[in-house]
């Protein structure tokens, strides 16, 4: 179920949209990161980890976007961590009567019946100017950015070299823009510059969605997301085989003529 990525570090891929799970070994025990998406994947997966002796002694949420913020009573009652914009906004969903109804417009049909909500986005957020995930391990750096949600964060394992990368940086799906920030598409091209400021510190990256990458995939993913955004700002043609005929899944180019749209570019703008 847990694949080695890295020393101390392990991935579950989720059924769902390749979504992964991250496990970072401590002293005491594990720090769970997004951890998983239906009530199965995550039973099983804290079962494996109490067969090895290792319980979780703190989550982190690396956005508040519903799978994301999940999480499961066998996992116990550490301390689940996100960015003082992401509890907020978590908090925020969490103050509507409606909000399991708001949540549910949302959920995969597929998999809608196997979500866990009763401990959807119970996030503590950390002090705005934090820069390390408090936990008794290896250090992790918090990466904030404004790119594709509020309070989104990557997260650097940096002992090892890992960076968790959030809903950024997938060979699956391209970048999906924060379209209700003031600036969706500078905000992006800032975060890929963060990512570009500790490439070299990097041996393998994580996505939310998506394949475990390399140094140099990391690079590539970079270039490859950069041009993507770059030409939705300048409304030229976008050539990225996540949106084209060939694409992964085959809603992306709906959900990339829709982000055209919501930019104000013309569908003339878009792959042919």
């Amino acid at each position: 179920m847990l694949r080695r990525v890295a020393e101390g570090v392990f991935v579950h891929e989720s059924a769902f949209l390749q979504s992964n799970a991250v496990v970072v070994q401590g002293r005491g025990g594990v720090l769970l990161i997004d951890p998983g998406i239906t009530v199965d994947e995550m039973a099983a997966l804290s079962h494996d980890l109490r067969e090895s002796g290792q319980p979780v002694v703190a989550g982190f949420s690396t956005h508040p976007h519903w799978d994301h913020v999940l999480w499961h009573p066998d996992f116990g009652a550490a301390p689940r961590y996100g960015t003082a914009r992401c509890a907020a906004s978590t908090r925020d969903l969490l103050s509507h009567e409606d909000w399991t109804a708001q949540v549910a417009e949302v959920l995969p049909p597929e998999h809608a019946d196997e979500i866990p909500m009763g401990l959807l986005g119970l996030i503590t957020g950390l002090p705005a100017d934090a820069t390390r995930v408090p936990w008794d391990g290896p250090a992790v750096r918090i990466i904030e950015h404004r790119a594709h949600a509020p309070g989104h964060a990557a997260l650097l394992v940096e002992e090892r070299g890992v960076l968790i990368a959030g809903d950024m940086l997938s060979d699956i799906l391209m970048p999906f823009l924060d379209l209700g920030a003031a600036n969706p598409v500078d905000d992006y091209l800032a975060a890929l510059r963060l990512f570009e400021g500790v490439a070299g510190d990097v041996d393998v990256v994580i996505p939310g969605h998506g394949s475990v990458g390399s140094a140099v995939q990391l690079r590539a993913r970079i270039e490859q997301d950069r041009a993507y955004v770059q030409a939705l700002r300048g409304g030229a043609a976008v050539d990225d085989p996540r949106v084209g005929p060939s694409a992964p899944l085959e809603w992306l180019p709906d959900v990339h003529r829709w982000q055209l749209q919501r930019l104000g570019l013309n569908e003339q703008n878009d792959t042919p």
